[in-house]
């Protein structure tokens, strides 16, 4: 259940705030549909519902805040917008990725495009689907962690006939086995024909909040569908004869050869037709829209009538709910009038029954992939199996076998378990089966998690390839020049750059870690874009670390490789202090990719991350070097001696070269500089959490 009060968002520039005091109820069991057009509030109300959005007011799911949830994602399964996920990414990777941050086995994955239709293109990149497919990636995503609630922004959007009817059908029986399903729609006559319960918005205000049933038979009209030729013609004939007979009549003409007419039936008009010899291509009754308080038309960019009648002006959308056949011939009174008796008694039976009037089916249904077959809401399936994938409807459900609640504590309010299907579990579109196992915390699971964001594309792989070859050639140049000292001739470091190219590599890489996934969210549904979490940051840092020590011990062995190939032993050499030369190497590589990890996470950008890896030898190594050489300052040198005297102990194994060698790392300029950068952004890092939480 969804309990939201007082929602309102921030206004800017003095402009009245987009969303003002909206409460509403959201029950469980039931398909409760947000309804408003294009600019009406309804993403900014589910962005405040699921605190994504700064503004006042309050949110429960099941009688708790979703920042008390411990696993925001085993609770709400969201989809706003499109699939917030890398375009370079595969389908099958981005859902393995999303298992790992949910804490569920990865076979989930496998269960959940089986469902969705989309095992055939589990190997095509985000960014190559067409948008059904992403709508049905989106809902995938939505069930992954098969959470109790789903709060999804227009589902539909983009999908076929067939295809929108097959996800009101998941909708419907998720709602049936106890879920909550909160989604949003511009369309009153798929608000009539989806939900259980109805919410009008408009100007960021609820209007409006009624039974689907009550809500179809106040507040929309029936009007007659028109496809014709000579559709000005017909639209100046059905006019003038309202006139003459003083009929209130409004006529709408479409994009096209359509017209809708309000306030007459199939028989007038085919009537009128038949009369002046006009050709007919189509002639039916079907449900208008809610007229001039909702807007609809006008946020597609269509014309409105000025001529409106007492229950509002009409809207001009595309008519999707069409209860007669096409007619190819001229229409004879008689026939017109037997198919208005017909299309009006079933309207009627529909609507005082509190369900949508019958959806034929489409004419031409597009195979936009696997389309998984399952009943319409109001009834049996029409379209029946569908031949281009397996028909997935006869999974059964378990009607015996609730689907248990995901991650509920035991000092959490009572709430409504979830109830088997009141249908036979035939008649339900296939769910992905319940999550019996409750995953523990452990510090394994962001790991994995990021090991496979971090490996799910190419753009890793192809930054570590490009720092080598950069790394190869600016080695042979200044092999070739001479002059250059040993050690940075094996890490390929010239005097005029500030960084090498394996550091500058690496801290690119580490920015990546936190940049990219704010430009491409991969946990939307945890808490925001990115949850700052310690165990997330920990596991970054831990994996660009290991990222970054692998890439410096591939730049000096190619390196050396190359010089030893071109020029021979002579410049190939091993340094005589190569212990604390490579100590030295390896703190600066992993210094650039944590100090690009933390920034890019507090400035929320790549570019930045970068920058903060690039002001650490340009900006803060001269200020260290100031400090250092001012005489206030005293040397590390002796370190291991004094602490050798003060600890009264013996270092094994000569450990005080050790030691000695970690002490003139921290006491050069460089070393000095990145540590200071790397706990400055630590420090920046955990106040804007501490922020963020406080909010």
């Amino acid at each position: 259940m969804i309990q939201a009060y007082g929602l309102t968002s921030d206004s800017r520039k003095a402009l009245p705030p987009a969303v003002d005091d909206v409460s509403f109820e959201a029950h469980a069991g039931r398909v409760t549909v947000l309804l408003g057009a294009p600019g009406t509030g309804k993403t900014t109300v589910l962005r405040l519902l699921l605190g994504l959005q700064q503004g006042r007011g309050l949110a429960y799911f099941r009688g708790r805040p979703l920042h008390r949830v411990a696993h925001p994602s085993r609770e709400v399964g969201v989809l706003l917008g499109d699939v917030p996920g890398h375009p370079a990414r595969t389908v099958r990777g981005h859902l393995r990725m999303l298992c790992a941050a949910a804490g569920v086995a990865v076979r989930r994955a496998d269960e959940v495009l089986e469902v969705v239709g989309l095992v055939g293109l589990r190997d095509e990149r985000l960014g190559s689907l067409s948008r059904g497919m992403d709508r049905r990636l989106g809902l995938g995503c939505a069930l992954l962690a098969d959470p109790h609630t789903l709060v999804l922004d227009e589902p539909a959007d983009g999908l076929s006939g067939r295809e929108s009817r097959w996800l009101h059908g998941m909708l419907r029986a998720h709602a049936e086995q106890g879920g909550t399903v909160l989604t949003t729609t511009a369309d009153p006559k798929e608000a009539a024909r989806v939900a259980d319960r109805v919410l009008a918005l408009e100007q960021g205000r609820l209007v409006a909040d009624q039974e689907a049933a009550e809500f179809a038979r106040t507040r929309l009209r029936p009007r007659v569908a028109v496809r014709s030729p000579h559709a000005v013609r017909l639209a100046a004939q059905l006019t003038r004869e309202a006139r003459a007979a003083q009929r209130s009549v409004e006529v709408v003409q479409e994009d096209g050869n359509r017209l809708s007419v309000y306030g007459s039936s199939c028989a007038d008009v085919g009537e009128t037709a038949f009369r002046h010899g006009i050709l007919v291509h189509q002639l039916a009754d079907e449900t208008g829209d809610m007229g001039p308080r909702a807007e609809l038309t006008a946020a597609m960019g269509k014309a409105v009538e000025n001529k409106a009648v007492e229950s509002g002006a009409p809207g001009n959308r595309a008519p999707r709910n069409t209860a007669a056949a096409d007619v190819t011939a001229k229409i004879a009174p008689e026939e017109a009038g037997e198919a208005s008796t017909e299309s009006d008694s079933a309207t009627e039976r529909s609507l005082s029954a509190g369900s949508p009037p019958a959806v034929a089916p489409p004419e031409h249904p597009a195979p936009t992939g696997p389309v998984l077959t399952g009943p319409n809401p109001t009834g049996p399936n029409p379209t029946g199996p569908d031949p281009t994938g397996p028909d997935l409807a006869d999974r059964p459900v378990g009607a015996d076998d609730p689907r248990p609640e995901s991650d509920a504590e035991p000092t959490a309010a009572p709430t409504s378990p979830r109830l088997p299907a009141a249908r036979a579990p035939g008649d339900l579109p296939a769910l992905p089966p319940p999550l019996s196992v409750r995953s523990a915390p452990s510090p394994l699971r962001p790991l994995r998690y990021e090991i496979r964001r971090a490996t799910g594309i190419s753009t890793g792989f192809l930054t570590g390839a490009a720092v080598l070859l950069v790394s190869a050639v600016t080695a042979l140049v200044l092999g070739g020049a001479g002059h250059t000292v040993q050690a940075r001739l094996l890490a390929a470091w010239p005097v005029q750059l500030p960084l090498p190219p394996a550091a500058l590599g690496a801290g690119l890489l580490g920015a990546l870690a936190f940049g990219d996934e704010f430009r491409h969210p991969a946990l939307a549904a945890d808490r925001g874009t990115v949850p700052r979490r310690l165990g997330v940051l920990t596991a970054k840092l831990l994996v660009a670390a290991v990222t970054a020590v692998a890439l410096a011990f591939l730049t000096v062995g190619c390196d050396a490789e190359v010089l030893y190939l071109v020029y021979g032993k002579e410049l190939a050499r091993v340094p005589a202090d190569w212990m604390s030369l490579g100590a030295s190497w390896l703190g600066l590589v992993v210094g650039c990719a944590w100090a690009g990890v933390l920034a890019a996470g507090v400035f929320r950008s790549t570019t930045a991350g970068l920058a903060a890896v690039l002001a650490v030898p340009v900006v803060v190594v001269p200020v260290v070097q100031k400090a250092v050489e001012s005489a206030s300052v005293r040397t590390a040198a002796g370190l291991s001696m004094r602490l050798r005297e003060t600890l009264l102990v013996q270092w094994p194994f000569g450990g005080e070269r050790y030691v000695d060698a970690a002490a003139r790392v921290l006491g050069q300029p460089v070393g000095g500089a990145m540590a200071l950068s790397i706990a400055a952004l630590l420090c920046a890092y955990l106040l804007t959490t501490l922020r963020g939480r406080v909010r």
